[in-house]
């Protein structure tokens, strides 16, 4: 095989997959923050996510090495005023917009920390996207006081 066949097999090869880029490479997170809590209580994982994508990106789970746990959950007011809370299985960010997690509403639910935590630590986690792509995204941890 010449050189230019190589080449064009390479090119050929290689192209449907830039054409087609990973959902995570169109997502782009800010302001990611954890709500620390006393004792061994979970902690809230938040973060202000925004797809530059013209489809749905679908947020399916996240995962760290600082956490044992780490699950997507929404909060959620039913009737009465009663405060519920629920694990879900994915998140759709819309395409050309975003989606925050926040106290209230979507975030990231995580359990038994592996090592002690202080207000000014940052956490790594990564958000793992249906398409098997994955975004790593530093997390600063704050007070339990925190409301944003």
């Amino acid at each position: 095989m010449t050189g230019r066949a190589v080449l064009l097999l390479i090119v050929a090869i290689g192209l449907p997959g830039c054409l087609h880029a990973a959902q995570s490479a169109h997502v782009e997170a800010s302001h990611a923050w954890i709500r620390l809590l006393p004792a061994d209580l979970p902690a809230g994982g938040y973060v202000n996510l925004k797809n530059d994508s013209p489809s749905a990106v679908v947020l399916v789970s996240a995962h760290s090495d600082t956490y044992a746990s780490v699950m997507l959950h929404q909060s959620s007011m039913g009737p009465g005023g009663q405060s519920s809370m629920a694990m879900i299985d994915r998140l759709a960010i819309p395409p050309q917009g975003g989606i925050d997690l926040a106290p209230a509403g979507y975030h990231l639910m995580l359990q038994r920390a592996r090592h002690p935590l202080k207000p000014g630590d940052t956490v790594d986690i990564t958000l793992d996207f249906a398409d098997g792509s994955h975004l790593p995204v530093q997390f600063l941890v704050r007070p339990a006081n925190t409301v944003e």
